[in-house]
């Protein structure tokens, strides 16, 4: 049967990519499949793979096809999640595509993949 894995991201600086995925969403580096263009992380309490991270010399894309969402559930914990980001590296993204009154801001890692932080009580669905 076939299963969704997990995301993997092209990154040009894995430790670098290493400690800034780590430290943004809680994980924790695994020596499964480690080699020196990979890295696997899981959720810190051990609960399952999170995301892989694979050494990538192409160029982070402007208006990526694919990305990640990192949900928060109220406007202040958006704010302070997308404050927190910043400063472990995360840079904000001049985004030329929000609409009026975005539930989401654009950020880029510090290897310019581009992800949003969605405000879910905002978000067309509301929270799940």
């Amino acid at each position: 049967m076939l299963r969704l894995g997990f995301p993997v991201i092209g990154v040009t600086d894995l430790p670098r990519a290493v400690a800034f995925w780590t430290s943004a969403l809680d994980l924790k580096p695994v020596s499964e499949w480690e080699s020196p263009g990979w890295r696997t992380l899981e959720h810190a309490d051990g609960s399952g793979r999170a995301l892989g991270l694979m050494r990538s010399e192409s160029p982070a894309e402007a208006h990526p096809r694919i990305h990640l969402d990192l949900l928060t559930d109220t406007t202040d914990e958006q704010e302070a999640e997308v404050e927190r980001l910043i400063g472990l590296g995360a840079v904000s993204v001049d985004w030329d595509l929000y609409p009026p009154d975005p539930d989401f801001v654009v950020l880029a890692d510090p290897d310019g993949n581009i992800f949003c932080v969605v405000h879910l009580s905002r978000a067309p669905s509301g929270p799940s």
